[in-house]
């Protein structure tokens, strides 16, 4: 056995958990969730990185790794009018739509068949709300914040991946410097799953659980079956679809967020610096597994350490981590020119906030590019 195996999952488990934790956290109190219930999101994520990551490792001998979608709870942070039941249901809406697609191939060709610069460009519009607050904060906070992008810009030159850890590690020790953690537990909470009952709200299906599905689907499972092919390796769709799909439908009852393939951190553990040999690169999916497992016991003790920080420092954590995928979103948005003017509609919409109905503004920018987009094309027919 190699340590690079081990450091790689490792290393990649601390960065997809650590980096986003805040985000996570913020999602789970924009839908009113108490301490306890925001605790049981994360631990329900964490065992299901954990049994995910295990069981598609070793059953296909592929270093597949599974998160959950970053893009998604900035979707959900950023939405208003949910409680977490009805968040519950929306997830679950999602699970089911996920193992519909593992199931019935015209479905999976009709996700694979929306335009891509359309949903990047949703995606762009509800990550670029988070970006902006960054400099909100600053503005409020200026002594908290800004040091701390100026530590996320030297950072990234060093080490993208580990940029978000260092600003997330320093910025929780500036806060205890300059006194403005509030009030922590007196003593551990134990790790326990909160069962949420599911309310199905019509206006969160539609504005929450339709686009969430989509920017999990566009975001994180396309691009993480990419990574996998990019490194030689042809991974069985339709199976990493139903296994993640199942362990989402499960962990939705404890307020978790969607499971997925990751994107970003699985190239951590595709490539040669895992294992020159990649019929061996396997062996980091249950060192990745455990690396949750230990992060799960764990969870109630950060959740609540991140909960005492004040809100300006999680706004600029959420904001600085989600900085790469909006630029990789609008990258993927502007790169096709025939559809620029429909996906920089849909970036404006669904960056405005506008809510219509009760449905959010990522439902309507997808609906108001579509709409564009068909326009377009009828008129060069």
């Amino acid at each position: 056995m190699r340590a690079s195996v081990v450091t790689s999952a490792v290393v990649a488990a601390l960065v997809g958990f650590g980096g986003t934790l805040a985000l996570i956290v913020a999602a789970a109190q924009a839908v009113g969730s108490s301490p306890a219930q925001t605790s049981s999101a994360v631990i329900g994520l964490c065992l299901s990185m954990a049994a995910t990551s295990a069981f598609l490792g070793w059953r296909y001998r592929m270093p597949i790794i599974t998160a959950w979608s970053t893009p998604g709870a900035a979707l959900v942070a950023g939405s208003h009018g949910l409680t977490p039941s009805t968040a519950v249901g929306a997830y679950l809406l999602v699970a089911a739509l996920i193992l519909a697609t593992a199931a019935v191939k015209p479905l999976g060709a009709l996700v694979q068949r929306l335009p891509v610069a359309i949903a990047a460009a949703m995606l762009a519009g509800v990550l670029f709300r988070f970006c902006a607050a960054v400099f909100t904060s600053a503005q409020a906070d200026p002594l908290l914040v800004l040091p701390l992008v100026v530590l996320f810009l030297v950072a990234r030159r060093i080490s993208p991946f580990g940029a978000v850890l260092a600003i997330l590690a320093l910025g929780i020790a500036f806060a205890f410097f300059l006194g403005r953690v509030g009030p922590l537990p007196d003593a551990i909470p134990a790790p326990a799953l909160t069962l949420i009952w599911p309310q199905f709200d019509m206006e969160a299906l539609i504005g929450v659980g339709v686009p969430l599905y989509i920017v999990t689907m566009a975001s994180q499972n396309l691009p993480g079956l990419a990574v996998l092919q990019a490194a030689g390796y042809r991974p069985p769709t339709p199976p990493i679809l139903a296994v993640t799909g199942l362990s989402s439908l499960v962990t939705a009852f404890f307020g978790s967020l969607t499971s997925n393939l990751a994107a970003i951190t699985a190239s951590i553990c595709t490539g040669p610096d895992t294992h020159p040999d990649p019929a061996k690169r396997w062996l980091a999916s249950p060192f990745y597994a455990l690396s949750y497992l230990v992060l799960a016991a764990g969870g109630a003790s950060l959740v609540a350490l991140i909960a005492a920080l004040p809100p300006g420092l999680i706004a600029a954590f959420a904001g600085l981590a989600l900085l790469g995928p909006l630029v990789n979103a609008l990258g993927t948005a502007m790169a096709d020119a025939p559809r620029r003017f429909p996906a920089v509609l849909t970036l404006a919409v669904t960056a405005s906030g506008v809510s219509m109905l009760g449905i959010g503004s990522a439902f309507w920018g997808l609906a108001a590019g579509l709409v564009a987009l068909g326009i377009d094309r009828a008129g060069h027919r």
